[in-house]
This record gives C-alpha cells, sequence and structure tokens, in this order.
C-alpha cells in the first residue's frame, strides 16, 4: 500500500513540475540575441571575440535594434487589429498575434 502512495505521489510530482519545466525550457529574447550573436562571432577569440560580442549584442550586426523595432511594429499591427476587443478576448488575441509574426 506505501508502494502505491509513493508511486502516486512521484506522478503528482512529476505532473505538478512539468508545466515549470515546459516554462524553463524557453528563451528569452535576450537569451536568442545571445544565441544568435555567440553563433555568429564562432571562431573569435579574446578581444576580437568580446569585441564582435559587444557590438552584435548592442545592435550591431545581428539585428538587436532592428528586432526591437520589428517587435515594435508587431505589436502595433496587433493592437491595430485588435481595436474593438475587450478582455479576456483582446487578450487571447494578441497572444495568438504576436506569436503568428
Amino acid at each position: 500500500m506505501s508502494q502505491h502512495r509513493f508511486a502516486l505521489a512521484s506522478i503528482l510530482a512529476v505532473l505538478a513540475a512539468s508545466p515549470l519545466l515546459a516554462a524553463a525550457a524557453q528563451k528569452t529574447p535576450q537569451q536568442e540575441l545571445m544565441s544568435k550573436c555567440s553563433a555568429q562571432n564562432k571562431g573569435k577569440t579574446g578581444d576580437a571575440y568580446k569585441s564582435a560580442q559587444k557590438s552584435c549584442l548592442s545592435g550591431g550586426s545581428a539585428g538587436g535594434k532592428s528586432s526591437a523595432n520589428a517587435s515594435q511594429q508587431r505589436m502595433k499591427d496587433c493592437n491595430a487589429q485588435a481595436a474593438g476587443k475587450k478582455g479576456d478576448e483582446r487578450k487571447s488575441f494578441l497572444g495568438d498575434c504576436l506569436k503568428s509574426h
């Protein structure tokens, strides 16, 4: 009987933790930018790598600033399309709209 309780408790613990693990697996925009910059500067070493990373992360060659502008434009477009929607309907629409662009 105690083995069944332990197994049930283990299963419940895994199920309770799974949404947390899924959320942790998603990268933030900053993490994505860092990955892009790191991949772009692969093979560089020392000061050359540091300089290239700094430039890339500050909006240089990996599109950091244009990415922010693209995000702002996407938000502007989705907000315009959501005109007239309110509450949960608007929130749901904006979430879907931002993910699809």
